[in-house]
């Protein structure tokens, strides 16, 4: 027997949304009694650990919670689940939307994003390295020629599409926003082109010089947001790889890296995109990233590049790539659930398994593109609009 309808109302409503899915699992209550749902071989379990968790809000972020909090266990096929995105909501609050917006118009955007990559990275290398790939070390999307390439080949063939996209050369200076573990400096210092990278994360900057001692490679690091860089001489190219998603201010990104770039320079750009630019969870920024993460607005971008003296010289869709990404770094966290979990907790686990499998389907369902693009910077530094063009011309599109 169920514990009472008083108390199941929200798991009933959830389970009629589970009978809608395309595939099947079992669902176990508090008391220890069952249900299956659908047909065939279960794919997943649902287990309620609490009484009260049967109670919960029908909605993304309730559920999500409860799951980090070990309330409610689920296990199987997670991605599979996550079909039911579609008929929950996503539990956003008027205080949330209310702080989001204070963080994004009223703080200085260097602050929020310092304090929301240092929350995000402070877990330290041996997290995010059990998951990524273990050649070039990329916390961003790889490229794939082949769908049964590994992780490690794919993320060959992203510095590679970016070093002919640049037309790099030995001696060339090139900037990379975002540091990371590395991957770009240890790519091309090995092909005599000199990495500046900048990273706001102290460690990120301490592994980099040790890449750099130990494989002799020329480069160089600086703790600077890209927002605050003032090289003392141009470079001839620039990348950013995942970056711009904690950088909104689109306006002022294009500025400084007009500025830091030579005429006839380029930048290559990659990122995780949406149709909505702040179109982030509010599971996501609880539990995964703070501040005002936010997704590449493609259209919003290449407006900005090219009212700041830039041309763009190519645009791809790499959505599969990311969905093939995440799907590799989800199966690798979860084959180190132990390690992970001791380390750094269970409830630290469950929150990036959320976070990996949810980005494996919003980009296999199209909720999630990706892209990368390549512009050139030009003489002349482009009409640069103020407010009132900027707001005419909002409002000659709405025509």
């Amino acid at each position: 027997m169920k514990t009472g309808p008083s108390e199941t109302d929200n798991v009933d409503r959830l389970i009629g949304v589970l009978q809608r899915l395309h595939s099947s699992g079992t669902v176990e209550y508090y008391d220890g009694t069952s249900q299956r749902v659908g047909t065939g071989d279960p794919a997943w379990n649902i287990r309620f650990r609490t009484r009260e968790s049967q109670s919960l809000p029908l909605n993304e972020f309730a559920l999500g919670q409860a799951y980090v909090n070990s309330e409610i266990d689920l296990d199987g096929d997670l991605t599979a689940l996550l079909e039911a995105r579609s008929e929950l909501r996503k539990g956003l609050t008027v205080r949330d939307a209310v702080s989001f917006a204070y963080r994004l118009m009223l703080r200085a955007p260097t602050k929020v994003n310092a304090a929301a990559i240092a929350k995000h990275y402070t877990l330290g290398d041996d997290f995010y390295l059990s998951f990524i790939d273990r050649r070039y070390r990329y916390y961003s999307h790889v490229l794939f020629q082949h769908d049964d390439e590994t992780l490690e080949e794919a993320a060959e063939h992203k510095l590679e599409s970016m070093f002919g996209a640049l037309d790099l050369k030995p001696g060339m200076r090139l900037l990379d926003i975002g540091g990371g573990w590395g991957g770009t400096t240890e790519y091309c210092g090995h092909r005599g082109v000199e990495v500046t990278s900048l990273t706001l994360v102290e460690e990120s900057a301490a592994y980099i010089r040790r890449l750099i001692a130990e494989h002799g490679i020329p480069g160089k690091v600086q703790v600077q947001d890209i927002l605050d860089h003032r090289p003392a001489e141009p470079y001839d190219h620039a990348v950013i790889y995942g970056v711009i998603e904690h950088i909104p201010n689109y306006r002022t990104f294009c500025e400084r890296v007009w500025s830091a770039l030579k005429p006839g320079g380029r930048l290559y750009l990659d990122a995780s995109a949406a149709k909505q630019k702040f179109a982030v969870s509010p599971f996501t920024r609880q539990f995964t990233w703070p501040g005002h993460h936010s997704f590449l607005s493609l259209q919003d971008m290449v407006r900005e590049l090219l009212w700041h003296g830039f041309e763009i010289v190519e645009v791809e869709r790499e959505t599969h790539d990311y969905e093939l990404t995440i799907k590799h770094w989800a199966d690798r966290f979860e084959a180190n659930h132990d390690f992970v979990a001791e380390r750094w907790g269970e409830d630290v686990y469950r929150a990036f398994r959320v976070f990996l499998r949810g980005g494996q389907h919003a980009f296999a369902t199209n909720r999630l593109q990706a892209y990368h693009l390549v512009a050139e910077r030009r003489e002349d530094p482009g009409p640069r609009p103020g407010a009132l063009v900027r707001a005419a011309d909002f409002i000659g599109s709405l025509r």
